[in-house]
């Protein structure tokens, strides 16, 4: 299937299912369920599901098989854009070109709801009785050891200038880990050997590495600014071929996972 249709599949069916899994607009309290759809629904790239499919797919699982699990990473994110809009943190009036949530519903509510959202990503893998060991996977790449100790460094360093570990280590947990740990539950839930799981996390890892980077060469910040622009180039050209070199176990069913790894390379927004 070409890339592009199956990005489109699967973000539909991804979207069906997580506007299954949120409370109707309706829902009492109404206000905290409007704003959780409206920080969910409100449009996306759905880069982290579609990676979590493609990788159980690539491993010979079923789609069905990682659904949950991939909208429970998606919930967890956008429960991390909501609170990162916050004033307390970057204070962003917009996202995706709309009113972010916080703008449109006050900052109580969508404090709230960043609450509930990650909340509900583990009432949905618990409901879908998902692995122990992908839970855990979960757990630390989104808490302390992961994406929220990475913005705590990120916080910490706002008016400093960071060294390159230092910048490495945010990249890696603030963004990457939620993408590393995408692939590593997909693979892994799709029934995937020990040797496989751990070819496409490190697979996650590059391509999560490679997000930011792709982040930093567009705003002139970070890797761009601290080695160069030039050089930042050139270090995303290496982590693309990298991350296709973690690939060649999967032969012809990695095209899709080559894809989003061109994609998140060249991409403009």
């Amino acid at each position: 299937m070409d890339h592009e249709k199956y990005f489109l599949k699967k973000s539909a069916k991804v979207e069906a299912a997580l506007a299954r899994f949120l409370p109707r607009a309706n829902e009492h309290p109404a206000s905290l369920s409007q704003a959780m759809r409206y920080a969910i629904l409100s449009g996306g790239k759905r880069i982290r599901p579609i990676l979590t499919l493609a990788s159980c797919e690539a491993v010979g699982g079923k789609e069905e098989q990682a659904m949950a699990a991939a909208c429970a990473l998606e919930l967890v994110h956008g429960y991390s854009l909501v609170h990162d809009d916050l004033p307390c943190m970057d204070n962003d009036l917009m996202r995706r070109g709309k009113p972010s949530c916080h703008a449109k519903f006050g900052e109580v509510t969508a404090l709230l709801a960043g609450d509930a959202l990650l909340t509900k990503a583990f009432e949905v893998l618990a409901r879908d009785k998902v692995k122990g060991e992908a839970i855990q996977w979960i757990a630390e790449a989104i808490g302390h050891q992961g994406m929220v100790g990475g913005q705590a460094l990120d916080i910490e360093f706002q008016n400093k200038e960071m060294d390159l570990p230092t910048l490495e280590f945010v990249n890696t947990h603030k963004t990457g880990a939620l993408i590393a740990v995408s692939t590593r539950v997909g693979a892994f839930l799709g029934g995937g050997s020990p040797a496989e799981v751990k070819a496409l996390h490190q697979y996650g890892k590059t391509v999560g590495l490679l997000f930011q980077l792709t982040d930093d060469i567009m705003d002139g910040q970070g890797y761009a600014k601290a080695i160069g622009s030039h050089d930042a180039r050139e270090e995303a050209a290496r982590l693309l071929k990298k991350a296709k070199q973690a690939l060649t176990p999967f032969k012809a069913k990695s095209h899709i996972l080559s894809a989003i790894a061109d994609f998140v390379a060249n991409r403009k927004n």
